[in-house]
């Protein structure tokens, strides 16, 4: 019991660390994030890491021929999402740099650009690669699978609270170029998956 504790827990340390560095980078977009709203934020992250190794596992139990076959997909469409993602928020970030003269109250009260709809695509791009877990688990029974993804998720939510107070910090530092900064940090992160993936780094 103590080794499958143990295990679940490094298996999430390993599979939050592209959660943790998109947590920094929202932390440092939206330096003034209240507690709830950071919750909500590492939950979303939290929620895919525990769901994407249970997929994994039924996809490798039932339809296994079919899961390797996709899995190579897997790097390309974490990339397509987080360049995607990024791109978009260092072209507005440079844009609104260039349109500035705001007050610098304004701009610490900015509200930010990072809506649900981003935060659930950052949330897939970050825990596709946890279906490869399900290889990992594939000869757990449904609770075991169910237990180690579950404490995969719990340990994803409390790193990523840990990234989003630690860009927060940052972000306060850098509020004027802190969409640029964020946007250039989930490109950087696309580009780490899929190099790892691709090359099975």
């Amino acid at each position: 019991m103590l080794q499958f504790l143990l295990n679940s827990v490094l298996l999430g340390v390993g599979l939050a660390m592209d959660a943790f560095s998109i947590s920094v980078a929202n932390g440092i977009i939206e330096p003034h994030m209240k507690k709830t709203r950071m919750f909500m934020v590492a939950g979303v992250y939290a929620f895919a890491q525990f769901v994407m190794p249970m997929a994994g596992w039924f996809l490798v139990t039932t339809v296994a021929e079919l899961f390797s076959s996709f899995h190579r997909f897997i790097p390309w469409i974490a990339l397509i999402l987080l360049l995607f993602i990024g791109g978009k928020m260092v072209v507005e970030g440079i844009i609104d740099k260039k349109n500035g003269n705001k007050k610098e109250k304004e701009e610490e009260k900015k509200v930010s650009k990072l809506t649900w709809g981003a935060l659930i695509v950052q949330g897939i791009a970050t825990s596709i690669d946890a279906l490869s877990v399900g290889f990992t688990i594939a000869e757990y029974s449904l609770l075991r699978a169910f237990a180690a993804s579950l404490i995969i998720g719990a340990v994803t939510l409390v790193i990523c609270l840990l990234g989003l107070i630690f860009g927060k910090k940052i972000g306060e530092k850098f509020v004027s170029t802190a969409a640029i900064i964020g946007g250039v940090i989930l490109i950087l992160i696309g580009i780490e998956i899929f190099v790892k993936g691709f090359f099975g780094l």
